[in-house]
């Protein structure tokens, strides 16, 4: 019998959630599984979520469902799920943490680029390039750890990836010039691409459907609260210590991490469900995904829109301290400001418009949004307006970041659930076009030098005009079927 593909079949809806509710494992009728020791346990609700997660041994009991109309279940919650429901909890804080890796990396010195600069004696356009490089490693490690973690499980890759970074961290607290600096900054991006990327396909491995897009809404949250505080601490920590200090810091916080992972972290990808045979079957699998019109549509709406809110990263700590002379505590307080409106979208879109209004009408709500604020920041650049103060470019670069939440969690979703049997793979795929792209556009935003934020707006307004051309093209957000599957992959 010939296995199954990755692009699992969908409603002819594709807003649709693909499973129906039905009984838990375990419960009464259901004898297709029953738990029994180290038992992966999978649970199905009413709004479609899937969970699968290696449990310990638990008492064989009977469990009861939510039927499809939302009512109560008719069995007394037992301990056994009660201890699910605080595992499932403890999952979300750890890949919110994992998640949290690349901003982390990226957002805890931007305050000290400037002093970087300085301390090296170069200018800002080699120091975004340490951005870059953080980038470039991030997009090549997650198409290296992504299909690995389809073949040997999540756990070993990532435990792997967690201590390099750690190591790689350290050694960037160390480095003498501005090279050897960017070289460090690059296997930092290759061993963090380990959290992100298995964090993601963890994600896939146990949701789908629309809970799947409500999850990554939820790591959307924890995973903002890093490019809060990670600006606002570097800035103080500055107060005390380098920008070496906060590399430092970056290790210390890999070494919690791992620690975490290691004891708390199970294993989401069974033995039977991992593919086989080295690079070959891996290079075949991401060939085929991108060859998928829809995959292939979410994947570069995504890397667009990721590449316009770098452009805000890789510009801002410049814009906001050398143009407008703000200090690096203003910087960062902005910076959190900033990521609040991130976070709280999130959750509007988790909370409120998932299930109630199309993916890709929400998708579409988002790219409007943030085309419109680049368009406003162009102008403010440009001086149109006349000399404006760093109030008015403020806001719109909160409007911008705050309408990313419409965009990031859906699009990954809506190319996730085409994937369940790749799910490395795809999630790599997602990852690596992502960083790339953004590591493509950090260096632009400095070509004109110190004395002007029109090239961050002109980054910005061209790559969301690239992502809204993506969707609109690849996706055809009009049409109402589900697109043509690709063919399964041996």
């Amino acid at each position: 019998m010939s296995q199954p593909g990755p692009f699992r079949e969908t409603d002819p809806d594709p807003d649709r959630e693909p499973f129906a509710p039905g009984p838990v494992a375990g419960a009464p009728g259901d004898t297709s599984r029953r738990p029994g020791p180290a038992a992966d346990v999978t649970v199905r609700t009413s709004d479609a979520c899937v969970t699968t997660v290696e449990h310990d041994p638990i008492p064989d009991i009977a469990v009861g469902a939510l039927p499809a109309g939302g009512e109560k279940a008719t069995a007394p919650l037992s301990p056994p799920i009660s201890r699910r429901r605080r595992a499932g909890i403890l999952i979300t804080l750890i890949l919110g943490g994992l998640t949290a890796l690349p901003p982390l990396s990226m957002d805890l010195y931007l305050p000290a680029l400037p002093e970087i600069g300085g301390v090296m004696d170069t200018g800002a356009a080699n120091v975004q390039l340490t951005l870059t490089a953080c980038l470039l490693g991030l997009g090549l490690g997650q198409l290296i750890t992504g299909p690995m973690s389809d073949q040997l499980g999540r756990r070993k890759p990532l435990i792997a990836g967690m201590i390099c970074y750690i190591a790689a961290s350290a050694a960037c607290a160390f480095a003498t010039s501005i090279e050897m600096l960017i070289v460090f900054r690059t296997i930092q991006g290759l061993a963090g691409a380990a959290g992100v990327v298995i964090a993601r396909a963890i994600v896939r491995d146990m949701f789908d459907g629309l809970a799947m897009a409500r999850f990554f809404s939820t790591l959307l949250l924890i995973s903002g609260v890093a490019p809060i505080l990670a600006p606002v601490v570097g800035g103080q920590l500055l107060r005390f210590t380098s920008w070496r200090g906060l590399f430092i810091l970056l290790a210390v916080g890999g070494v919690v991490l791992v620690l975490i992972v290691v004891r708390l972290l199970p294993e989401t990808l069974p033995p039977e469900r991992r593919t086989s045979g080295g690079i070959g079957p891996a290079l075949r699998d991401m060939r085929e995904l991108c060859r998928d019109r829809f995959f292939l549509g979410h994947m570069l709406t995504c890397s667009f829109a990721f590449a316009a809110l770098f452009a805000y990263v890789a510009a801002s700590p410049f814009v906001v301290q050398e143009l407008y002379g703000a200090s690096p505590q203003t910087f960062s307080l902005l910076f959190m400001v900033n990521s609040m409106g991130l976070i709280a979208m999130s959750q509007v879109n988790g909370r409120i418009l998932v299930g109630r209004v199309s993916l890709n009408a929400v998708i579409v709500v988002g790219l409007a949004i943030i085309g419109l604020a680049s368009v406003a920041l162009l102008l403010m650049t440009l001086g149109v307006f006349g000399e404006v103060g760093l109030l008015p470019l403020a806001v719109a670069l909160f409007v911008l970041m705050s309408a990313m939440a419409l965009v990031l969690p859906n699009s990954n979703s809506e190319a996730l659930l085409r994937t369940p049997h790749v799910a490395g793979s795809a999630s790599a795929l997602l990852g690596a076009a992502q960083f790339f792209i953004g590591a493509v556009a950090s260096p632009l935003v400095g070509v004109a030098g110190e004395d002007t934020a029109v090239p961050m707006a002109v980054v910005q307004l061209t790559t969301t005009v690239i992502a809204a051309v993506s969707f609109f093209v690849l996706c055809r957000p009009w049409q109402r079927n589900s697109p043509r599957k690709t063919a399964d992959l041996p």
